[in-house]
């Protein structure tokens, strides 16, 4: 399957906790205000890949600790993440997804990518709440959503909740 992407960063240590090999996917309609990646919003901007191409990178690096799932907008392309966040799964890696949507406001043909996603930062970037002492997220409106517990207790729980 093919994915277009603005970059990869095989070892990030600012995309989520521990090790993570971050995906920057190519597109986003929002376009927000002091967007810290704004190269990644045009929809025909990037370059394609294969996904295999990104599984294998992914699977060659014993130190990982997971994937994240980044842009621009993951859910404009929810099939490739979808493929790469299953994948991520099967390694034993965990998978952290960042987008504009709120968890409320989640199209419904998320879900299948949604059921591989253990954390979820939601919530569009606002200049006016920047604030660069946020962990993992750029203003203060953006959630850091443990997916997992969410579901289970059929709330949102945070991750800062339970000791991230």
């Amino acid at each position: 399957m093919q994915i277009r992407i603005a970059g990869l960063v095989p070892e990030s240590f600012v995309d989520g906790d521990g090790i993570r090999f971050a995906i920057f996917m190519q597109g986003c309609r929002r376009n927000c205000a002091g967007c810290h990646n704004p190269e990644t919003h045009d929809l025909n901007g990037g370059r394609l890949v294969d996904t295999d191409e990104i599984i294998s990178a992914i699977k060659k690096n014993p130190l990982l600790d997971g994937i994240t799932l980044t842009g621009g907008e993951p859910l404009l392309q929810i099939a490739a993440a979808d493929e790469l966040a299953r994948a991520a799964k099967n390694f034993g890696l965990s998978v952290w997804c960042y987008t504009g949507y709120t968890f409320e406001s989640l199209p419904p043909e998320a879900e299948p990518l949604l059921a591989h996603v253990d954390v979820l930062i939601d919530g569009e970037f606002v200049e006016g709440l920047r604030d660069l002492d946020l962990q993992f997220r750029g203003s203060r409106n953006q959630r850091i959503i443990d997916l997992k517990k969410t579901r289970a207790q059929n709330k949102i729980v945070l991750w800062s909740e339970i000791g991230g």
